[in-house]
């Protein structure tokens, strides 16, 4: 079915690269104009680069590319102000506001080196970062409009992101993914009336920078001194039932179309994993 996002039109925050682009370009594809948000530039505590703004203009050209309209912004989710300002020019140029992909997220990790504020960046993007998303939007927002957060699968496994190897930063990341689950209940509750439909996507491993960096492949391969792709793929293939070293962004994306489209106008508060399995899987958590 076409066109499931004609006259729509949505703000996607780390739009730039990975997920947030794919969500773009996807969503775009089925007639959806786009506000297309990213920061643009590194946070110290990061440990893979962030995404630089020709990232962003290859997002707005692969948008452009479908036939539709975005308008690009650089700005820090964790500044309100700069975030009210972008979806202010987006919505001037654009007409108005369907749907809130608060996908914007790092993992911030010092690995041997903890550092407390790597806790705090993480909270300050995973967490704020979402809320500060969905504030900016909500105003502009009509009755039966959707917000779309993302999670994590890994956050709601015990072991995984709280394992103290991975120092404060994943500790963060892991308790701001679980704060949103209950942030995305109760928001959908509180936005039932109006038919505003608030939900959650969680997914596994994703074929992203998030996962590919030296910090995150020496946490599944300890064995080795500097693993390689190669060497973490079977390790990242044990954490899913199907047989997967990782899901694409555009399968995320697929289940935000859906989430954002009418065919899920009574769909609300829900946490959907895309993770093939790996929270059946593990459900205490995977081996240390």
């Amino acid at each position: 079915m076409a066109g499931r996002m004609e006259g729509k039109v949505a703000l996607i925050t780390g739009a730039a690269r990975g997920q947030g682009r794919s969500h773009a370009v996807r969503l775009a594809e089925e007639g959806a104009d786009i506000i297309a948000v990213d920061i643009c530039r590194q946070i110290e505590s990061n440990p893979y680069p962030l995404a630089t703004e020709e990232d962003l203009a290859e997002t707005v050209a692969l948008v452009e590319k479908t036939g539709r309209r975005i308008v690009s912004r650089v700005a820090d989710v964790r500044e309100r102000s700069e975030l009210a300002a972008a979806v202010e020019a987006g919505v001037a140029e654009l007409g108005h506001l369907d749907v809130v992909v608060a996908n914007a997220g790092i993992l911030p990790m010092a690995m041997g080196d903890p550092d407390p504020m790597d806790f705090v960046d993480a909270v300050d993007v995973d967490l704020i970062g979402v809320m500060n998303t969905v504030a900016v939007g909500l105003p502009h927002l009509p009755d039966h409009g959707a917000i779309v957060i993302t999670g994590s699968t890994a956050a709601m496994m015990p072991n995984t992101t709280d394992n103290p190897m991975m120092g404060p930063g994943s500790a963060g990341y892991g308790w701001a993914k679980r704060i949103l689950i209950d942030y995305t209940e109760q928001l959908a509750l509180q936005l039932a009336p109006r038919f505003i439909r608030v939900n959650a996507v969680h997914p596994t491993n994703v074929n992203t920078h998030l996962l590919h960096n030296d910090g995150l492949y020496a946490m599944f391969r300890p064995d080795l001194e500097n693993p390689t792709r190669e060497d973490v793929e079977p390790a990242f293939t044990m954490f899913q039932a199907m047989p997967i070293p990782y899901v694409e962004p555009l399968d995320i994306s697929h289940t935000v179309l859906f989430l954002a489209s009418e065919e899920a106008r009574y769909v609300t508060g829900q946490q959907v994993r895309v993770d093939a399995g790996s929270l059946l899987k593990f459900p205490a958590g995977p081996p240390s």
